[in-house]
């Protein structure tokens, strides 16, 4: 059996969270249901990760198309990410992970806006583990962005560099592999300009089911792929 190769973990990976309505409907139960399944599978990947030796996480929990979606649901969802924030606080402190966030984070509610910008202050320093969650996230308007970043600031000859360092993740390493749960297989606006050469996993099982056993195989897929950049591969003499 391919067992994980520990000097072979993907140093950081992207993960868009799917499902969660999906598996809430096949029990009967309210979608919110789902996402509150979904911040529990969130805080067993994360620990998961860590003990497998990933370094940075990234997750996409509301995007900017999913404002659209009903008013009862998307503070459904913003009250469980304060939630869950408040309760962990303390620990992300103590455990010396680092708490980042992409997005348009401004928008969200006051409440949820200052406990983020709290907690990535008090945290900033930690660089044993990194968690980046992703809060009216969308890859194209971290593009424009971007582009209207440089732009203000007078640039004209831009390089690659200049982009990455007006991007949410220019702190950040490119994710090395990117998971999808619930069957879809498409980035959905996630991290496109940053995963130009991640490997992408795709998955069946709903977010909320998701654990580190399926965390593991992900892992064992990608360290079974040859990953050359565009290069070709030296043979052996």
């Amino acid at each position: 059996m391919f067992k994980i190769d520990k000097n072979k973990i993907p140093y950081h990976v992207g993960i868009i969270m799917d499902g969660n309505g999906r598996w809430a409907k096949k029990r009967l139960l309210p979608r919110l249901a789902g996402h509150k399944a979904g911040v529990d599978a969130l805080k067993r990947v994360t620990n998961a990760a860590r003990e497998l030796g990933i370094k940075e996480l990234s997750f996409f929990a509301f995007s900017t198309e999913n404002w659209q979606r009903d008013k009862e649901e998307v503070d459904g969802i913003f009250d469980l990410v304060l939630k869950h924030l408040k309760e962990n606080y303390e620990r992300f402190i103590h455990d010396k992970v680092k708490i980042t966030t992409m997005g348009d984070i401004s928008k969200l509610p006051k409440n949820l806006y200052e406990l983020l910008v709290d907690v990535s202050n008090k945290t900033k320093h930690n660089t044993e583990f990194i968690v980046n969650i992703g809060l009216n996230y969308g890859s194209r308007s971290e593009i424009i962005r971007a582009c209207n970043n440089l732009i203000d600031k007078g640039k004209k000859n831009i390089t690659q560099q200049d982009f990455i360092n007006e991007l949410y993740t220019s702190s950040l390493k490119d994710p090395d592999l990117i998971i999808r749960t619930s069957g879809e297989q498409r980035l959905s606006n996630f991290m496109l300009f940053q995963s130009a050469y991640s490997e992408l996993y795709f998955t069946k099982t709903y977010w909320p089911d998701f654990n580190k056993k399926h965390l593991i195989k992900a892992i064992k897929d990608y360290q079974s792929r040859d990953r050359r950049f565009g290069k070709i591969k030296q043979e052996k003499k």
